[in-house]
């Protein structure tokens, strides 16, 4: 059998493990197998950074670092979170996230990026040029809400909303309970209901 028929039939044999088996085969030395455990992923991984720093380049860099991470974790036998590799690594992102947002300091919300996208989005024939620029004032008014709610409220309300996770996604990648989740979630829609009403 040919190197590559073989390397293809390992890859398939891999697509059918758990997180766990592949982990264990990583563990002895299948380096093959955690490319495979970090492919299943990485979209979802990518994909939720990306909308929390809005930027494609930073994206790409705290990915990096989440899967150097994770590399660094398991090669030292330190993973412990049996059966729940996803919610560990969205952890892990979630808190490079933080870090990058503390470096900068400021909240998860670049005007000008988030702005740039919403022009793209609504570059459609059906809207004229008011309908346009409405839409971008509204959603620059959504963003002042919500940047105006508590840190907690907020990260809640953008994992939920925007990046479409559920909340027992959410409680695992901020470390709270799922009721707790739900309370901020509450709390935030609220806070947000009186601004919309006060103005």
């Amino acid at each position: 059998m040919k190197i590559s028929a073989l390397i293809e039939q390992r890859m398939i044999t891999y697509l059918k493990k758990t997180d766990n088996e592949l982990i264990n085969l990583f563990s002895k030395g299948h380096t093959s197998a955690l490319d495979s455990l970090l492919n299943r992923y990485q979209e979802k991984l990518f994909s939720t950074v990306l909308f929390l720093v809005k930027d494609k380049y930073h994206a790409e860099d705290i990915c990096q670092d989440v899967f150097i991470k994770i590399i660094e974790t398991l090669k030292n036998g330190k993973y412990k979170e049996e059966g729940k590799f996803l919610p560990w690594a969205m952890r892990i992102a979630h808190n490079l996230c933080v870090d990058y947002f503390r470096k900068l300091k400021r909240i998860p919300f670049a005007k000008n990026s988030v702005d740039h996208e919403v022009l793209d989005t609504i570059n459609s024939s059906e809207q004229n040029v008011e309908e346009k620029i409405i839409t971008v004032q509204n959603i620059g008014k959504a963003q002042d809400m919500l940047e105006q709610l508590p840190e907690e409220q907020r990260e809640v309300i953008i994992l939920r909303h925007f990046a479409n996770l559920s909340f027992k996604e959410i409680a695992d990648m901020t470390g709270c309970s799922i009721n707790t989740a739900l309370g901020r979630m509450r709390y935030g829609l609220l806070n947000l209901r009186k601004m919309m009403t006060g103005k």
